[in-house]
């Protein structure tokens, strides 16, 4: 089936639930016989991005190679979900502009709950001076402030952060009918 590529950006602290939210929203656009692909930071830096560290040049770098690739296959006709810390404003607002049909999903989430889910430890390793730079303990994460979509996903189930993102879309025009 045809239809318009388009990047959904999920944007969020560390374990606020991007990947897993993505990931289910993903499902349903295949469902829907929707050509669909996800880019993930865990996967991305594995394999396209092992080269960077996680300075504010690096992520931006990383953030950089991301928006490319997203915008090729914006462009030809898939559905891309990034799920990406992604914490300044001002990258977002760059794979916004590269990418054209962006649309970002902001994955509120206390910190309070991200260290409770965090199955790697990586919040209290970087409490403990472990882990440098680690977004939402000694490095910042902005707030967007062009979020198109916003969940909250420890108010939320998945099921109903999804819903809220698969409504959104159908709303922009992005779902086939």
């Amino acid at each position: 089936m045809e239809h318009k590529g388009f990047t959904l950006w999920f944007t969020g602290l560390p374990c606020s639930g991007k990947t897993v939210l993505a990931d289910a929203v993903a499902a349903d656009l295949k469902k829907k016989g929707m050509k669909v692909e996800r880019l993930d930071g865990d996967i991305v830096r594995k394999h396209l991005t092992r080269d960077l560290g996680f300075s504010a040049e690096d992520r931006n770098m990383n953030i950089e190679r991301v928006t490319f690739v997203a915008k090729l296959l914006t462009r030809n006709g898939v559905a891309v979900l990034a799920s990406f810390v992604s914490p300044f404003n001002k990258i977002r607002a760059y794979s916004r502009e590269e990418i054209g049909d962006y649309i970002l999903v902001d994955v509120k989430c206390s910190l309070k709950e991200c260290e409770r889910r965090d199955v790697k430890g990586m919040y209290a390793k970087a409490r403990a001076g472990e882990i440098k730079n680690f977004t939402g303990i000694d490095d910042p994460f902005e707030e967007p402030d062009k979020a198109d979509i916003i969940v909250e996903t420890d108010k939320q189930t998945i099921e109903e952060s999804k819903e809220i993102i698969l409504e959104a879309l159908d709303k922009m025009g992005y779902l086939p009918n």
